[in-house]
């Protein structure tokens, strides 16, 4: 009997494709209105003097949190949520991964060789791979923490395959 294993999905499917849109065009209407500000009350002259000191600083910051913030955000809503939607599917010899869009992998159980947790989790929740070897190469896929269930999954796993997993 297979065995299913879903990530939730909080947000709707428009703003898990798009989000980026909306962080970049807000951080972008940020540094516009830096720009707005600079050209309101800018006094341009070629001479350099106070006023010039604080247009900069103002330009600098408001830059770097109009290209910051979205990069910020976007990375860490791709690490929690970058999965949400997708599906894992344990069957009798197959392990099969299907996201939010459709597209579908599939691999037999018997081309998986290893199963272990990243070494350093730069973004988190940390991912657990399933490292896949065969005559056309290595594949791996991963799971996150964020899982339902993902014990159970990595336990299932490691039953059908008799790999240990190398959990941390």
């Amino acid at each position: 009997m297979p065995e299913v294993f879903s990530y939730p999905m909080p947000y709707p499917a428009m703003w898990m494709d798009y989000y980026f849109y909306a962080t970049w065009f807000l951080g972008m209407f940020f540094l516009a209105t830096g720009w707005a500000l600079f050209f309101l009350y800018g006094k341009f002259s070629y001479g350099v003097d106070l006023g010039c000191l604080w247009k900069t600083t103002l330009l600098i910051m408001m830059t770097t949190v109009a290209l910051g913030g979205p990069m910020y955000y976007n990375t860490k809503f791709d690490g929690e949520h970058g999965r949400d939607g997708d599906s894992i599917k344990i069957s009798a010899d197959r392990l099969d991964y299907r996201d939010r869009k459709g597209n579908e992998k599939s691999y037999p159980l018997a081309d998986i060789k290893a199963i272990h947790q990243e070494l350093i989790t730069y973004n988190p929740p940390p991912k657990i791979f399933v490292v896949l070897e065969n005559s056309k190469g290595r594949d791996s896929l991963f799971v996150t923490k964020n899982l339902p269930g993902y014990k159970g999954f990595i336990a299932a796993l490691s039953k059908r395959t008799g790999i240990e997993a190398k959990l941390r």
